[in-house]
């Protein structure tokens, strides 16, 4: 689906303070550093913004009615929005895929994935379409 404007995203100002606040850390902290440091750095920006999230969340995933696995996201924002951060060189389909997986299995409508790249800051967002 081709998206024509703000108003066609879903939690598009919601996903903008995400957005500029991996970037903030960023600019602050720079490349080469482990994901988990990142991760606390955003869950820091994120308060200072006023935005609710939830760090490592325990997410069941089904099989009909039966447990067959789980999976921990890093984030949950404001109840919304699933967010996964991942410290890479070269980007790829993988980890979006998986993402896909992760929102199917917690219900959520909207994933993005946050890479913590040398060139910078780089994202994707993932969209459930059954949620």
């Amino acid at each position: 689906m081709l998206i024509k404007s703000d108003s066609e995203l879903i939690f598009p100002e919601l996903s903008y303070k995400i957005i500029g606040a991996a970037f903030k850390v960023f600019n602050e902290l720079g490349w080469g550093l482990p994901e988990k440091n990142y991760g606390l750095a955003l869950e820091k920006e994120l308060q200072d913004q006023n935005v609710a999230c939830k760090k490592e969340i325990y997410i069941p995933i089904k099989y009909k009615t039966s447990n067959i696995g789980k999976y921990y996201a890093d984030f949950i924002i404001e109840g919304k929005i699933l967010l996964e951060l991942k410290v890479v060189t070269k980007l790829g389909y993988t980890q979006a895929r998986q993402l896909l997986g992760y929102l199917r299995s917690a219900g959520i409508k909207l994933g993005i994935l946050i890479y913590f790249t040398k060139d910078g800051v780089k994202y994707r967002r993932v969209i459930n379409s059954q949620a």
